[in-house]
């Protein structure tokens, strides 16, 4: 009974903390101002991962237009499937407008989201969605160019899920942010924003 009962607060309590903590990430220390204080210039960068054809991708295969940014994993209960669908629906809001947008996911779990992988789940949302994955360290160092937290989580069955921020980045055609998206937005509230920098 008490087990039941302390494994449920378990399973409100640890998304919070990953939330919290992903905040945290972005605030920075108290009085600091924070990345998202300080502007964009210290969010995104230089990325260097591998398409759903498995095709190695940088940023410079992005010049020229502008996308949007998720980082997350397809075995995401929640959270990505509706972020990636307010996206999807953002730009069907803004329709020939919007067709220069390229929707980019790009996988924090390389380890199950093989090319593959990425690219069905990316094409479930969006027949432009662009679907990356890569080595962990690539995928390391696109998450620290753009500050993203994740974290694997273990799970009692031996599996294992990923905890992550949930920011959706709006780049500029010469790679810059734009704007940074955060999450629960509606799909209306999105495609307004993104509007805005088009």
């Amino acid at each position: 009974m008490w087990t039941k009962r302390i494994l449920r607060i378990l399973a409100l309590a640890v998304p919070a903390i990953a939330i919290a903590a992903a905040v945290a990430f972005w605030l920075g220390p108290p009085g600091s101002g924070g990345v998202v204080g300080q502007g964009f210039g210290s969010v995104g960068g230089p990325i260097a991962l591998v398409d759903q054809a498995g095709k190695p991708v940088t940023e410079k295969d992005f010049a020229g237009k502008d996308a949007l940014v998720f980082f997350g994993f397809t075995n995401c209960p929640d959270v990505c499937p509706t972020e990636l669908s307010t996206m999807a629906a953002a730009l069907d809001t803004l329709g020939p407008k919007a067709e220069g947008v390229v929707p980019v996911f790009v996988t924090v779990d390389p380890e199950r989201d093989t090319p593959e992988v990425v690219g069905q789940y990316a094409q479930a949302f969006h027949p432009r969605m662009v679907g990356l994955t890569g080595s962990a360290d690539q995928i390391a160092q696109a998450a620290k160019a753009f500050r993203v937290y994740y974290k694997k989580a273990p799970q009692q069955d031996g599996a294992y899920s990923m905890d992550h921020s949930a920011f959706v980045y709006m780049m500029g055609p010469d790679w810059q942010v734009l704007d940074i998206l955060p999450p629960q937005l509606s799909p209306q509230d999105m495609a307004q924003r993104i509007s805005k920098q088009l």
